[in-house]
């Protein structure tokens, strides 16, 4: 496990590559509640709409996941990669994913809470509001994305960097966090960190976050 000169341990992201696929071209209504898909190699997942509660995916390669509005309560991945997630509301409260990496994609609003990710790559996404409320975060890397609004409260975060990565506002109460990486995000427009706290930053950031840092803890500087 890599660990840095100040102790704080880097996420242990493991390589992706689901072998022997079999290509599936899934039509409406091919995937139905509580279905389990493993193994395929799917272009096009458009599920736009539809209610799919505990819904699986194992070693499985999405070219383009359409799930906007979809009901994905439960949601399961494990060891799968989503090359492009297209979901301006994407609903998966109380979901698992565990290994698995998404490459891109908009998503206005992530419902993920009360989630559990495990050993999960976000890649030059653009995230809106992403409501991580409840949930347990471990080895999870957000890489080149913009992040809106990060709601973690009552979360609990280990081993969770963000290199290269914008954030505007992270808020919540009650969140735990443990070897979280700030050091490679941009961090010159946020306007909110409370629920970060216990991060670590770099000097330089320090110095361009001391009046925000102040403010949020009550000081007033004259």
């Amino acid at each position: 496990m890599a660990r840095s000169s100040t102790g704080t341990a880097a996420p242990r992201i493991s390589a992706i590559a689901p072998g022997d696929l079999e290509d599936w071209a899934p039509a409406p209504g091919d995937v139905l509640t509580g279905d389990r898909v493993e193994g395929k190699r799917i272009d096009v997942l458009d599920v736009a709409g539809e209610r799919l509660p505990d819904l699986e995916l194992e070693e499985c390669v999405v070219d383009t996941l359409r799930a906007d509005g979809t009901d994905l309560r439960g949601l399961r991945v494990r060891d799968s990669v989503v090359e492009r997630l297209d979901a301006p509301v994407f609903r998966a409260s109380s979901s698992a994913l565990r290994e698995v990496r998404i490459a891109g994609g908009r998503v206005g609003s992530a419902e993920l809470y009360d989630a559990t990710l495990n050993g999960v790559e976000f890649v030059g996404m653009k995230l809106g509001f992403v409501n991580l409320r409840g949930s347990t975060l471990t080895d999870v890397v957000f890489r080149d994305c913009v992040v809106d609004e990060l709601d973690v409260a009552d979360a609990r975060l280990l081993r969770v960097s963000f290199p290269g990565t914008r954030i505007r506002s992270v808020e919540g109460t009650n969140s735990r966090v443990e070897h979280v990486d700030l050091r490679e995000a941009d961090l010159d427009r946020v306007e909110r960190l409370e629920g970060l706290r216990g991060a670590t930053i770099g000097s330089d950031q320090l110095f361009a976050l001391a009046p925000l840092l102040a403010a949020q803890a009550g000081y007033r500087v004259d």
